[in-house]
């Protein structure tokens, strides 16, 4: 190759390669303004007592000692995320399997089906899904008069502090969309040649869920357990809208406490620091998930597993 091809061709990659930058400057910026830089500046505001109405002051550990020693209302929270996280997360994956093999099926029309049933996770993250699901479970509410049609009703389920939790907990079940996807994709992606094999051996249906199908979509089971774990953590729409932390607080999840100790209170810096302790407990259970990963998840490795 020639000096004079040379330096074209090296003119030609400098290009490509400056042209490429130029395009992940957005990307870049939005990781340093949207991300990075509000990751660490939330980590030292968490050491001061940060408010928008008066000075800034440097409190050192304060505020996380206060958090576990002093804060009646952080035990009431975690206590009501842990039990939203153990309800909502078994139940929501359950049902999203489900749903799943249902749309597996070859039958006509199924591409119509996977739309509709993959809607209410586009439409259940908004305030007026989270409204509407207070309506239908307040006294007066659906739920409530079919249930009083058959002799059941009317229940409390918004206004009794034993039984709110779980009905939000309904309202995150009902997205199930993204699990959903996630799950049928593994499903068609199970080898038809194991399926055939165990039924040729005499096994039935379940038996073929059970030994063959559901061990060959356990890193997907892995994947959504890790998401949906970490996003129900994390949970603040449907607990402001729909009971506002009520009643008793036995709804008063952890991303409301937050919220609330942020903006009403205007304690910013304290909620900074209840926000680390958040993400140390999240991080605690994510790595606990990983380390039991081996014990239950399987990954085909040139056809077997």
């Amino acid at each position: 190759m020639t000096t004079i091809a040379k330096k074209k061709r090296k003119y030609h990659t400098l290009r490509d390669n400056n042209i490429a930058y130029v395009y992940l400057i957005p990307w870049i910026v939005g990781i340093l303004v949207l991300q990075l830089y509000p990751f660490f500046a939330s980590l030292y505001y968490s050491f001061t007592n940060y408010s928008i109405v008066k000075k800034m002051a440097f409190v050192g550990i304060s505020n996380y000692i206060n958090t576990f020693t002093r804060d009646r209302t952080f035990w009431i929270s975690l206590r009501a995320t842990g039990i939203y996280v153990l309800f909502s997360v078994p139940l929501k994956l359950l049902f999203a399997l489900f749903i799943a093999m249902l749309l597996n099926m070859k039958i006509r029309g199924i591409k119509a089906f996977r739309m509709l049933y993959y809607l209410p996770s586009i439409l259940g993250g908004s305030v007026g899904i989270a409204i509407m699901w207070r309506y239908l479970f307040n006294r007066r509410g659906l739920v409530n008069m079919l249930l009083s049609r058959i002799s059941l009703g009317p229940v409390d389920f918004l206004g009794n502090p034993n039984i709110a939790i779980y009905s939000i907990s309904l309202l995150s079940v009902w997205q199930f969309g993204s699990s959903m996807v996630l799950f049928l994709s593994a499903l068609q992606n199970v080898p038809n040649e194991y399926v055939e094999a165990a039924q040729i051996d005499g096994a039935g249906k379940i038996r073929v869920f059970i030994k063959i199908t559901l061990p060959l979509i356990t890193p997907t089971i892995f994947f959504n357990v890790i998401m949906q774990t970490i996003s129900a953590f994390q949970q603040f729409s449907a607990p402001y809208n729909i009971t506002n932390g009520g009643p008793l607080k036995s709804t008063y999840l952890y991303g409301l406490m937050l919220y609330e100790n942020s903006f009403t209170f205007m304690k910013m810096g304290y909620a900074c620091a209840q926000s680390w302790i958040l993400f140390a407990i999240i991080m605690f259970f994510t790595a606990l998930m990983f380390k039991s990963s081996p014990y239950w998840t399987f990954y085909s490795d040139g056809g077997d597993f």
